[in-house]
């Protein structure tokens, strides 16, 4: 499974999303998927052990998506299982009075990995390109004028040993209004529900061409997008995990050397026994 290549946003390609099959699922079954995510969460496992062991480098891991479109359910099946003490998560919600204070990168840098971590932004600084330009919250001036600043801040992050994976959930607009019915009708997310879900999925067509927009002028060799047929959650999360496994094997990690001599430390409690 070439996921990393099927699904990479080549930098300076035009991206059409209607041309996307949102339902993709490379003739999985969701048995086979889920059997499959099993061991690759296993791997993932023992890639963030010699990532946090080695401690030279971090992983930040941005996850956008239209309303509905799964962040959450990739953080959970994907993220949920790695070892707490070296991944975090970080949201991005309506900025607070001290985030406008300051310039619109200023709360995600603050949030970026230390080396030796996976920090994984539920939304993220394409906010201030996505919603704000939609919305028109700013004067087009402005918002355009991110999209070589957000370039910037990644080329910044990767040159300094924070490499960056972005994933775009790509749904159908079926398949969102499916799953705001699927909260109506369990009570347990209800407190997820917003009237603006609804108003804004009239505003689905401007949504689609700002995430292309941002999709093709910011996907780079160094911080690359990934469109990530998503309808289908099990097949989402399978690909999501087969991309990271990819990415983290191709850093080529090692484990660091021992700071105390272990034969002798074997020789003193365990008569030299292996």
């Amino acid at each position: 499974m070439g996921y990393y290549q099927d699904f990479i946003v080549k930098p300076g390609s035009q991206v059409k999303l209607r041309d996307i099959d949102p339902d993709y699922k490379d003739g999985l079954t969701k048995e086979k998927a889920e059997e499959q995510l099993a061991k690759n969460l296993k791997k993932l496992q023992a890639l963030q052990e010699m990532l946090y062991a080695e401690h030279k480098r971090a992983l930040l891991v941005c996850l956008q998506a239209i309303d509905g479109g799964g962040k959450d359910g990739t953080i959970r099946g994907v993220f949920g299982p790695l070892n707490p003490q070296g991944s975090r998560v970080a949201s991005f919600k309506q900025p607070s009075t001290l985030e406008r204070d300051h310039d619109f990168l200023w709360r995600a840098h603050r949030d970026t990995p230390v080396l030796g971590e996976i920090c994984i932004f539920n939304r993220s600084h394409y906010e201030d390109v996505l919603v704000v330009r939609v919305r028109n919250l700013r004067p087009e001036k402005i918002w355009r004028r991110h999209y070589d600043q957000i370039n910037d801040f990644e080329r910044n992050l990767s040159e300094n040993g924070t490499h960056v994976l972005k994933f775009f959930l790509h749904i159908s607009k079926e398949e969102q209004l499916q799953r705001f019915k699927d909260r109506l009708d369990d009570p347990a997310k209800h407190w997820k529900i917003a009237e603006s879900d609804y108003t804004e999925r009239e505003r689905w067509d401007e949504y689609r061409k700002a995430f292309e927009d941002a999709l093709e002028k910011c996907s780079t060799d160094y911080a690359p997008w990934f469109v990530i047929p998503s309808n289908k959650k099990w097949f989402r999360n399978l690909a999501v995990s087969e991309i990271l496994i990819k990415y983290l094997e191709d850093l080529d990690m090692k484990y660091p050397k021992p700071q105390v001599d272990v034969d002798a430390i074997r020789k003193k409690y365990f008569n030299g026994k292996k």
